[in-house]
């Protein structure tokens, strides 16, 4: 073949890969977010010293509107030094993800990313030009976040293609990342670009209770390392090649996504399946450890069962694959997600639903952090609150509500409940909407979060309805996948299908003349009222004026108010007081109970009072006052009231207080010494076998 003719073909052949690669890894024909990234990344592990080493091709597109002349990068490894502000917090307030910083720090749980060369086409070497930055709290010493200055400009509309080479060191199970025994967890391991955000770079430190934040893109990705590993990563596998040495090449392909992460041991066993979802099938790929001999077909069935739901529930999973891994016992890696791949988290025996919980927890961050991808430094609420509200909605509908989270004779427990209980851990110290490093502590971070994101959005559904909920985040997860919305994105939304359905009150307006800019901020006074959002120009949806849920938001989620209500023991008088008796059914009775609100959270609540003679009388009590007083004049004495008798209002503090009944029952009672005779039986057969 002639020159010309050979440099046709390999270039025909070239436009042929890249078409087919726009919908390699998705079940659709057509990029569905706006790339801004494009990784290549090619990998040599070593599974002894556990460390890298590696090449990066970043291409960023300028989409900004503005000329950039700095980059930020996250360099997470570096958090697992003890100067870094991770491990200063940790020590200090403690973690979600604990690390080793009592009054030494082991040597090897030492983690670092070191960047030896960076170079940009057109720019010439850069890397004199790299330094460390802090922006959220001035420490020189974290080496978290590097920023590195071009030598010019890079303007709106244009690319810059960054090439890099870099060492990781991979510490002791810390934090989502590392290595226990022979597994290695690749998690946060190259240097990622910051995100360009509301006018500026979004490049947070690493912090003990934030995750993570980046720009949609591809990545293609190869991993050289010993040939007896197996490796499950982000994205489709792509191809492998045979090295000398007893070493192999795997390559990975991934698009629309934002991260690429990789586990690897030499003792997983593989279980695959296959679901049918609305936009093509989804391979479920779990490679499972060999000691866990149960654990494949578990993380199979519930993926399986998790992707029906979400598919019903909130919107279709696009990615052709999704990957489970199952981590090495005792280490810090289990129960984390990245983008078609998460970590579950299982023992040999397990009586409890936890690793159904765990697997669909973390499949459900596929939406909430993965593709509607909000800012966890800054809203994590969005992420692993929502979650945790859809994983007790999809784990009620699996295993049912009362159920869900342990389900034996001897006992039972519903996810809500699971939730809520992590609420009341912490349930006041700080709002939902706080930065994730700025809560108290890690103990607040955790009970805030998660628990009362999940609790309030249980309460929610008693205000609007189970399927209004349901509804909106569907609108919510459709219209704002693969962006970054906020809370007021959320919310409002939120607000816009409850008033369409009903369930609301409140004006759903179009302002004209909205700002030019996308993303502006603007204040408009329209119609005698004063509305602040920010526009995505022209508006996707309407503006939401005196809705009625603003004030429950404005508690739950902005304040940090309590809500508790109490009922105190009724009372039932004659009303001839001063009278004998007639008779049953013959004395006339003046009933009273009084509800109180002993919290300063505010919410109208339903109350219920049942008579001697089977008749009911529902309240409805807009809870403005301290108290209120009911009372009833009838010929039949009050035998029980209640606070809230749907069970609708997870967020009262104290439950224990909003009922009470005349009549005592035993069967609790009866139960509850049962169970301690048992107990107290098979302790006596143990020490019996001791002795």
């Amino acid at each position: 073949m002639r020159p010309a003719s050979l440099f046709l073909a390999l270039l025909l052949s070239f436009a042929a890969v890249q078409t087919q690669a726009q919908s390699l890894a998705t079940n659709s024909s057509t990029p569905l977010s706006t790339r801004v990234v494009a990784y290549d990344l090619a990998a040599k592990i070593d599974t002894d010293k556990k460390s890298l080493d590696a090449t990066e091709t970043l291409t960023y597109k300028n989409l900004t509107g503005q000329p950039l002349l700095i980059f930020p990068f996250h360099l997470y490894l570096n958090a697992f030094r003890p100067q870094s502000t991770f491990t200063s917090e940790t020590h200090f307030q403690g973690g979600i993800r604990d690390s080793e910083a009592d009054n030494d720090y082991p040597k090897e749980k030492l983690g670092s990313i070191v960047i030896t060369h960076i170079d940009a086409d057109g720019q010439g070497d850069l890397t004199p030009w790299m330094s460390f930055t802090a922006p959220d709290d001035g420490n020189q010493q974290d080496h978290t976040v590097m920023e590195v200055k071009l030598a010019h400009a890079i303007l709106p509309g244009e690319s810059i293609t960054f090439h890099m080479t870099f060492h990781d060191q991979f510490p002791l199970s810390v934090a989502r990342n590392g290595y226990k025994r022979d597994f290695l967890m690749g998690g946060q391991w190259y240097p990622k670009v910051g995100v360009f955000w509301h006018g500026a770079w979004n490049c947070h430190q690493y912090h003990a209770t934030t995750e993570f934040f980046s720009d949609f893109g591809t990545f293609n990705v190869k991993l050289t390392l010993p040939r007896r590993y197996t490796v499950g990563a982000t994205g489709v596998p792509t191809g492998e090649q045979t090295n000398p040495g007893d070493t192999k090449t795997l390559s990975f392909y991934a698009e629309d996504v934002g991260d690429f992460a990789w586990a690897a041991s030499p003792h997983f066993v593989v279980t695959d399946g296959t679901y049918l979802s609305s936009m093509g099938p989804v391979k479920i790929h779990v490679l499972a450890l060999a000691a866990h001999p149960g654990a494949g077909k578990r993380y199979l069935d519930i993926i399986h069962s998790s992707l029906a739901k979400f598919d019903q529930f909130y919107g279709p999973y696009p990615y052709k694959i999704v990957t489970v891994i199952d981590p090495e016992p005792d280490s810090e890696m289990g129960g984390m997600e990245y983008p078609t791949l998460f970590t579950g988290d299982t023992t040999v025996w397990d009586p409890t639903h936890i690793t159904e919980i765990t697997a669909e927890h973390e499949f459900g961050h596929q939406y909430w952090y993965g593709m509607v991808a909000t800012n966890e430094f800054e809203d994590a609420w969005l992420d692993e609150g929502v979650n945790s509200y859809t994983e007790n909605k999809v784990m009620d509908a699996i295993y049912n509500r009362h159920t869900s989270g342990l389900d034996q004779r001897w006992a039972n427990l519903g996810e809500t409940d699971l939730q809520r209980t992590q609420y009341l851990s912490n349930p006041d110290s700080d709002p939902v909407v706080r930065h994730a490093w700025q809560f108290r502590n890690s103990g607040s971070y955790g009970a805030i979060t998660y628990g009362k994101t999940a609790t309030l959005m249980n309460t929610l559904e008693g205000i609007i309805g189970e399927d209004t909920l349901r509804e909106a985040l569907h609108v919510y997860f459709m219209r704002y996948r693969f962006t970054h919305p906020t809370t007021e994105d959320l919310l409002n939304t939120i607000e816009e299908v409850a008033i369409k359905r009903g369930r609301a009150t409140g004006q759903l307006v179009t302002i004209p003349n909205p700002p030019a800019t996308a993303a502006t901020p603007y204040i408009q006074y329209f119609q005698n009222y004063w509305v602040s959002t920010t526009y995505k120009a022209p508006p996707a949806h309407p503006v939401i004026i005196n809705s009625s849920l603003r004030p429950f938001f404005n508690q739950a989620i902005y304040g940090t108010q309590m809500l508790d209500y109490s009922v105190s023991e009724p009372t039932s008088d004659p009303v001839e007081w001063w009278k004998p008796e007639p008779g049953a059914g013959k004395t006339q009775y003046r009933d009273t109970v009084t509800i109180r609100r002993r919290g300063e959270f505010t919410l109208s609540v339903t109350l219920e009072v049942v008579f001697e003679d089977g008749t009911k009388s529902r309240e409805i009590w807009d809870g403005l006052d301290r108290w209120h007083t009911y009372t009833y004049i009838r010929s039949s004495r009050i035998v029980s009231v209640e606070i809230d008798p749907q069970h609708t209002v997870m967020l009262d503090r104290n439950l224990f207080n909003n009922s009470y009944t005349t009549k005592a029952d035993p069967i609790p009672a009866r139960k509850l010494a049962n169970l301690y005779t048992s107990a107290l039986q098979l302790l006596e057969q143990m020490l019996t076998w001791v002795v």
